[in-house]
């Protein structure tokens, strides 16, 4: 059964599976990274790591369920003329939920005030957020594991390459979520790529066809230019007053007498 540990073609398969895995987390670790930040400090961490323990049970999950994951690309009814199948059903609301879920966020972030995002922080409930986690891991772990399918065939290299990922992704998720936090541009900015992955889930489960290539492409050159920016704006020295000015005063200006 593991007759592949001998094969060097297994274990190339399981790099490029492995790293593959993990490109395809990215848009996950986002996610969970940012409902994490509604969680008070204490919680965040203990939020990240029941998160991603979700997602990789939930793609082990699928895995050892082939059989019935490959029913659900068979035809349940048509739409406009356009044959709607199970998979498309989760890939359909999975888009929706991201894209309600990221303009809810944005909307929080430009139109709240400060206390009221105090205060909603306070409020989200630990069960309320893993409940969203676990609900997108599902959408993010069905479009990972028909990638895996497609490129490996030994079930065994699938569950250690997607274990490995999640491990990679559990050690880069607390240092993400720090930095997402700290960088109201940098939230900004993964709210918008969830935004990119929810609009291209909903043109999947529509039958259209978007490479991803072109979207993570999209999203490293944004953070690329976004860090730039970061860097940028971090040199910049403030400007210091000599003295303070009166509001509404002008300066001072020398009398004729003292001139």
């Amino acid at each position: 059964m593991m007759e592949w540990l001998l094969d060097p073609h297994a274990w190339l398969a399981l790099a490029k599976l492995t790293l593959l895995e993990i490109v395809l987390g990215v848009d996950n670790i986002i996610f969970i990274s940012i409902l994490c930040g509604r969680l008070p400090e204490h919680q965040r961490a203990k939020a990240r790591t029941i998160g991603l323990a979700l997602a990789m049970l939930s793609r082990i999950g699928l895995l050892f369920s082939l059989a019935w994951l490959m029913t659900l690309t068979e035809p349940l009814f048509s739409l406009f003329g356009k044959v709607i199948s199970g998979r498309d059903l989760i890939l359909l609301g999975g888009g929706l939920f991201l894209l309600w879920k990221s303009v809810h966020e944005i909307h929080n972030s430009l139109e709240g005030t400060e206390a009221a995002t105090s205060a909603q922080v306070v409020t989200a409930t630990f069960g309320s957020v893993i409940a969203q986690i676990a609900v997108i891991d599902i959408v993010f772990s069905l479009d990972s594991v028909i990638t895996a399918v497609g490129m490996v065939d030994e079930v065994s290299i699938m569950v250690i390459a997607i274990v490995l990922a999640v491990g990679v992704m559990l050690f880069a998720a607390g240092p993400i979520g720090a930095f997402v936090d700290r960088h109201p541009t940098i939230k900004m900015l993964a709210l918008s790529f969830l935004i990119l992955v929810g609009v291209a889930l909903i043109g999947e489960g529509w039958g259209l066809h978007i490479p991803k290539g072109y979207i993570y492409f999209a999203m490293a050159f944004a953070v690329g230019v976004e860090l730039l920016n970061l860097r940028l704006r971090a040199r910049m020295a403030p400007v210091h007053l000599r003295k303070p000015l009166a509001q509404g005063n002008a300066p001072d200006t020398p009398r004729d007498g003292e001139r």
